[in-house]
């Protein structure tokens, strides 16, 4: 009978065991499946970077430092290696501020406001600018629920078996990518 309950004790463990194991894979494919999306969103961001540089810079030509910065940021957004959340968050920081100096400048151009196509390269850019929020908040809340289960009893043990990882919140870390671009003329 004691063998019996023992045996009964061991096998809940085991079996507790493999629950948290699978809550943690869970919690693992979902930080991969969010910053897949995150990816998708900066991907379309960038893509669209060069038809609204070139729009712009029909109307606007004298503005290159402007233009060039942009540029500039979406190189660097690229050259950022894989899995490196904190590097791509600041260049996709920088790359954002870049852009707002450049919706800024293209407001002082009544021909180019008033431009179809710019106007609908500005509406797309808006609507990916929110994709990409949401975005972030589905990574950094599939980021938090996967490190409360690596960081907390009893999934700690288990997760420091099988060495899982916490994963990193995509933020912005520099307090000056947060504001508001200034744009002067």
């Amino acid at each position: 009978m004691t063998t019996l309950a023992i045996v009964g004790i061991l096998g809940a463990i085991i079996f507790y065991g493999i629950n948290i194991y699978n809550a943690l894979i869970k919690a693992t494919q979902m930080v991969k499946e969010a910053w897949s999306g995150i990816d998708v969103q900066l991907k379309r961001r960038s893509d669209l970077i060069p038809n609204i540089v070139e729009s712009i810079k029909g109307y606007a030509g004298h503005e290159k430092d402007t233009l060039r910065e942009v540029t500039e940021m979406r190189t660097r957004v690229q050259a950022v290696p894989e899995g490196d959340i904190a590097g791509r968050a600041v260049a996709e920081g920088l790359l954002g501020q870049a852009l707002g100096k450049l919706m800024a400048v293209a407001e002082a151009y009544p021909d180019l406001k008033a431009n179809e196509n710019f106007l609908q390269l500005q509406q797309t850019l808006d609507k990916i600018e929110g994709e990409v929020q949401m975005s972030r908040r589905y990574y950094n809340g599939a980021a938090r629920d996967l490190n409360v289960k690596v960081e907390s009893f009893p999934s700690n043990f288990v997760a420091n078996y099988f060495k899982f990882q916490t994963a990193e919140f995509f933020e912005i870390e520099d307090a000056g990518d947060r504001s508001v671009p200034e744009v002067k003329f």
